[in-house]
């Protein structure tokens, strides 16, 4: 890694070191808390203990043993992620991932939420962890789309009060909304629109609701599209568009740069 600008140990000022790892694009934060926890994360020579430390940039701080990178411009991709791909750094399996088949050139980025295995579309990447934070917190409210097939024969009442939010194995959904596009059989293609994202949410909802998913393709995240980006595919937003679209969620200057 090259050295940069170190990110503070004073206790009362400076950023969380969790925090300057998730600018620097070394992990997210949860990510930057077991590195922390397993030994790797030093400043000015000494191993932290607690993600509570502070750091300022006059401190160096260094993953094991190297200085981490000066914090980069803040970048946003869209991914399509097919069908039998992991949304992980790696698989315990060996699986397939999302990762191992992005261009070499794009460094290390994280993801803004998961899509399962067998589900498809949209991913957006990122090499900033506070900005995937931020964008995956409930408060930002933004909405991710869906567009899925399933089996069963759920009658559309059933699917209006999806609306009103539901509880599923003790697990509570908030509201979702699902437009009826056409049915075919026992088969039915909907459009769903949610906040939250929780994990196999579309899924369990459904099939509380007695419809089997079949297919399952996210079209949007926020305001970013799928488009016509092909499977496999990754194409960088521009910062102009991302400055626009991020407004008060996140800001962040002409050079990338948080504000």
């Amino acid at each position: 890694m090259n050295k940069a600008s170190p990110p503070s140990a004073s206790p009362d000022s400076g950023d969380r070191i969790a925090k300057v790892l998730a600018h620097a694009g070394v992990a997210s934060r949860r990510e930057a808390e077991r590195l922390i926890e397993a030994g790797r994360i030093s400043v000015n020579g000494k191993v932290l203990k607690t993600p509570a430390h502070k750091v300022t940039p006059d401190d160096i701080v260094c993953l094991d043993g190297e200085p981490i990178s000066k914090r980069p411009p803040t970048r946003l991709w869209r991914h399509h992620k097919p069908i039998g791909r992991v949304t992980t750094h790696s698989d315990p399996q060996g699986r397939e991932t999302v990762f191992a088949n992005l261009p070499p050139d794009m460094g290390r980025v994280i993801s803004i939420g998961r899509l399962d295995l067998n589900s498809e579309g949209l991913i957006l990447l990122t090499n900033d962890g506070e900005l995937a934070r931020a964008l995956e917190l409930p408060s930002t409210a933004w909405t991710r789309r869906y567009r899925v097939r399933a089996y069963g024969n759920a009658k559309d009442s059933d699917l209006a009060k999806l609306k009103d939010g539901i509880t599923v194995e003790g697990v509570k959904y908030g509201s979702i909304e699902v437009e009826v596009d056409r049915r075919t059989g026992s088969n039915v293609w909907l459009t769903v629109s949610l906040k939250e994202g929780k994990n196999r949410e579309v899924r369990k909802v459904l099939a509380a609701v007695g419809l089997t998913v079949n297919r399952l393709l996210r079209t949007a995240y926020g305001p970013f599209q799928l488009g016509a980006l092909k499977k496999g595919e990754t194409e960088e937003i521009k910062r102009s568009v991302l400055r626009d679209q991020l407004g008060k969620i996140y800001k962040i200057d002409k050079d990338g740069q948080p504000i």
